[in-house]
């Protein structure tokens, strides 16, 4: 029968050595943790021993219960590095382990409050730092696609079709369904100002604009946002903290090639045909309005052919392909920037999705600008 892990303490003015016997594991630490944490913020001495000779055995709930007792010397104010004696040679990487983590715990628990000016400081050299290294990823994914397109039979393209077949073809449902229901609440929320001057007709000019050349794009990407960014950065992030990415380093090969390469190849050529799909479906639920109100289909086809040019699809479908390499590229990075913890894979993945909208955002202000001055 496992007997209760002993503690004894013995103290000197410069030293304090404390004794640790038997198991250390959940079940046989827990009645010592609270008297052992008592002992050592009574502790005097400048310097405080654990000895661990007489120890049989060690597990990460022992590992977690030193490196606590010398986290509490620490804190203490003029203290001296507390030593450990006696570790067994199996039990140190438990130890540290159990010491690394505590770090990282440490650095995540909130910090002292800070000026405005501190603040705004932190926050502006952590976008900075986050702007770099996101750059820095960018131009080696964009580095690893123009070197694999000139000899395109190194690209994995039976993962990139499986991608794009769960990217796209999955997400044909959901599109149709918010494209649909724009395009109709759009028409009804136009019909009402048109009605009040007798155009009703005109609606269809502005559905058909509005979804080829905005939000066909825009939603499309949104929804991609959604579900395939973070799925890359749950996949990507899951493959980091279980070291499959380091393992393949270690097996020469590239984890950008490797993994990112496909995902971005297949969100840059499904993003375009769901957006055409997406216009179909969206000029469709408008067309559906049209027809409540009184106007024979065909009008509602002759005014959209009219109205919207191959200039304006062009452009909403150019859009497309920028808004396929963020969505791919962002939630790959977020993936592949994944920290360690529980809620690691959840922060990424969260990260993933906002980054890239805000980006999808952006970049669809910076085209408007654009086509605004080419006249388009």
């Amino acid at each position: 029968m496992a007997t209760l892990p002993q503690l004894a303490i013995t103290t000197t003015p410069e030293r304090t050595t404390l004794y640790l016997r038997g198991r250390l594991d959940a079940k046989e630490i827990a009645p010592v943790w609270h008297q052992a944490s008592l002992a050592i913020r009574q502790i005097k001495s400048a310097t405080l021993i654990i000895n661990l000779e007489e120890v049989d055995y060690l597990d990460m709930a022992g590992a977690a219960f030193i490196s606590h007792l010398k986290r509490l010397d620490q804190n203490r104010e003029d203290r001296v590095v507390p030593q450990v004696n006696g570790l067994k040679s199996e039990f140190t990487p438990l130890l540290i382990l159990a010491e690394k983590t505590d770090r990282k715990s440490a650095s995540t628990l909130p910090v002292s409050s800070r000026s405005f000016v501190e603040q705004t400081g932190k926050n502006l050299w952590d976008f900075l730092s986050d702007a770099k290294i996101f750059i820095s990823f960018i131009g080696e994914i964009t580095w690893a696609l123009i070197s694999s397109l000139k000899s395109p039979k190194h690209i994995r393209w039976a993962d990139t079709l499986v991608i794009a077949e769960r990217a796209g073809v999955d997400a044909l449902p959901i599109v149709a369904l918010i494209s649909f229901i724009v395009g109709l609440v759009m028409a009804f929320q136009a019909a009402i100002p048109m009605k009040m001057f007798g155009a009703e007709i005109y609606v269809a000019n502005l559905i058909g604009i509005a979804t080829v050349r905005e939000l066909g794009p825009l939603m499309t990407a949104i929804v991609l946002a959604g579900r395939s960014a973070s799925a890359f950065a749950a996949e990507i992030g899951t493959m980091k903290i279980n070291e499959e990415l380091d393992a393949l380093t270690v097996m020469g090969m590239d984890p950008v090639k490797f993994l990112i390469l496909p995902r971005v190849i297949a969100s840059t050529l499904i993003t375009p045909l769901l957006t055409i799909f997406a216009n179909l479906v969206g000029i469709l639920g408008g067309a559906v309005v049209i027809v409540s109100l009184g106007h024979p289909l065909v009008a509602y086809y002759n005014q959209v052919v009219n109205f919207v040019t191959w200039g304006d699809f062009v452009g909403g479908i150019v859009k497309c392909f920028v808004f396929g390499v963020l969505i791919a590229a962002t939630g790959c990075i977020r993936g592949y920037q994944t920290l360690r913890g529980p809620s690691a894979v959840g922060e990424a993945t969260t990260r993933a999705v906002v980054s890239s909208i805000v980006l999808i955002a952006v970049f669809d202000g910076i085209f408007s600008i654009i086509y605004y001055y080419m006249g388009v």
